[in-house]
Order: C-alpha cells, then sequence, then structure tokens
C-alpha cells in the first residue's frame, strides 16, 4: 500500500475520499478512530493509503484537483 496523505484535518480527508471513491479507486483510511480517541491532539494521524498500483493515478487525481500539496513524498 502507498501513503498518500498524512494529516488530522478531516476535511481533507473527506474531500480525498469523495475524490478517490468517484474514480473507483480503492483506498483506506488508516489510524482513523486512534486519531479521534487522540482528541485531535496531532500526536496520531490518519492516513491515506491506496494500492501500489493504484498510486499513480491517485496522485495525479489529487494533483488536478489542487490537494498535491497534501501528497506526501514517495518512498
Amino acid at each position: 500500500m502507498a501513503e498518500l496523505v498524512r494529516t488530522n484535518n478531516v476535511g481533507v480527508i473527506a474531500a480525498i475520499e469523495a475524490l478517490l471513491s468517484g474514480e473507483d479507486i480503492p483506498y483506506q483510511v488508516a489510524d482513523r478512530t486512534m486519531s479521534a480517541l487522540e482528541g485531535s491532539i496531532g500526536a496520531i494521524q490518519m492516513r491515506v493509503l491506496v494500492r501500489d498500483d493504484d498510486e499513480e493515478r491517485a496522485r495525479e487525481l489529487l494533483t488536478d484537483a489542487d490537494l498535491g500539496n497534501w501528497l506526501r513524498e514517495r518512498r
């Protein structure tokens, strides 16, 4: 799995989920529950993950939607 975004900004997460869903790109939001449990103080951030095969397409989609500044560096 490739990590696209790591943030506590629920608005950004919701926008990314809508974009990925709209393009039928499977994704997972990891640590959503842990982020909420810790009280959103920023210690645990939510991570948007996609399959490695979908990473390039997902990155292009987010960049085209002016969300490219939220993308994590590739590893």
